[in-house]
């Protein structure tokens, strides 16, 4: 037997709502209890703060890597995958900051 799992809270809040061999004692608790519970994203600040610590620290140091090889004279360029992590890392730092679009 294979059981669908919900994919969100809203859909495993629906299911236990409508379930009718839970008792409804125990669905009021489990409910409630559900109810209560913020997401990680939305209530601990720190998770974004090294987010964007950790992107903005790579960005350093790749612009610092870029200035470390012109100043030593160095014939070479800087690698191609270097100037690709520290471009993605802009991009992920953008799209953290940008202002999320608000549904109407």
């Amino acid at each position: 037997m294979v059981i669908d799992q919900p994919k969100t809270m809203e859909a495993a809040l629906q299911e236990i709502a409508q379930d009718e061999s839970i008792s409804p004692d125990v669905k009021g608790k489990v409910l409630g209890t559900l109810q209560t519970v913020v997401p990680p994203l939305a209530s601990d600040v720190w998770i974004y703060r090294l987010v964007v610590m950790s992107l903005g620290s790579v960005i350093v140091l790749t612009v610092l890597g870029g200035i470390l090889v012109v100043m030593t004279g160095q014939t070479k360029s800087l690698p191609d995958g270097i100037i690709a992590i520290g471009s993605a890392a802009v991009g992920a730092l953008a799209g953290l900051l940008a202002p999320s679009p608000v549904n109407k």
